[in-house]
């Protein structure tokens, strides 16, 4: 492999492990602060390449489709936790496991009627659609640095508002000690609101910004939902910066997996998983 090879597959590692991210942070947030397994949340990465694809034609700009489409989002995750996800905070996780595994198979009737099921492309905007020469033959697209972009200015977002912000502080109490949190005057039902929509938000723009790349398809969803899992899991479960370096290193593994051991790329991911189980098994970081 040479050098320009090694480059474009490290910033395809890269963008891709970082679009993980904004998929498992949401997920950790919804587990790690609410205590709700949901198994619908590759779902909410589906609705935002639909949205991407429906609005990017109704507006004619990818840029107002992603505004647009995580405003929609963020407000279907409010109407879906006020409706349906907080009766199930107290309960066992094997009712909120049935919920969320109902909801997959709704959403995705409900796409189906209203998208039907063919494969659906979005254009990529003309101002991102070039590459940068690495070498006389090989270079790279700027869309896939403008995926990665995004993802990264998401992060920082996401840790600022965790970190230094007073309803980061107000999070990051509830997640610790709900009841101590509400015993001092934190509206904790608010609070998951707002960290469900959140989660919510983060999967529908990590599904908006890569429908020009991935295209737009029936339970496209499903495919990144076992993904989000693993860097969860390998990250630990609740960690946001867990999350990060986990799925960094799942896009490393991944993506040169496929390049150097095309054979058993399949397999490497879970490896790591289980290679960081067996050394900590509460993952990379604690909550």
């Amino acid at each position: 492999m040479d050098f320009a090879t090694f480059l474009i597959q490290l910033l395809n590692s890269v963008q891709y492990g970082l679009l993980l991210f904004m998929l498992a942070a949401g997920l950790t947030l919804i587990f790690g602060i609410m205590g709700v397994v949901n198994l619908a949340h590759g779902s909410f990465y589906m609705l935002g390449a639909y949205l991407a694809y429906s609005l990017s034609g109704h507006f004619g700009s990818l840029a107002l489709a992603i505004v647009g489409g995580a405003l929609l989002s963020v407000v279907f995750g409010l109407a879906l936790e006020w409706l349906l996800f907080r009766h199930f905070y107290h309960r066992d996780h094997l009712d909120q496991v049935l919920l969320t595994f109902g909801l997959i198979y709704i959403f995705e009737e409900l796409r189906s009627i209203l998208w039907g099921d063919d494969v659906h492309g979005v254009p990529i905007p003309k101002v991102l659609d070039w590459s940068i020469p690495l070498t006389d033959t090989l270079s790279y697209p700027v869309y896939r640095l403008f995926i990665s972009g995004v993802c990264i200015a998401l992060a920082v977002a996401l840790y600022l508002l965790i970190s230094k912000t007073r309803l980061g502080m107000k999070i990051r109490a509830g997640a610790f000690n709900r009841d101590m949190a509400e015993s001092l005057g934190v509206n904790i039902k608010l609070i998951h609101a707002i960290v469900f929509a959140l989660g919510v938000g983060l999967a529908a723009v990590a599904g908006m910004v890569a429908a020009p790349v991935s295209s737009v398809y029936p339970n496209m969803g499903s495919s990144v939902l076992i993904m989000c899992f693993v860097v969860v899991v390998i990250g630990g479960i609740g960690s946001v910066r867990g999350a990060l370096i986990s799925a960094l290193l799942v896009g490393l593994v991944d993506t040169f997996g496929k390049v150097l051991l095309p054979q058993v790329a399949g397999m490497l991911v879970y490896m790591l998983m289980a290679a960081v189980l067996l050394w900590k098994p509460e993952g990379l970081f604690k909550q």
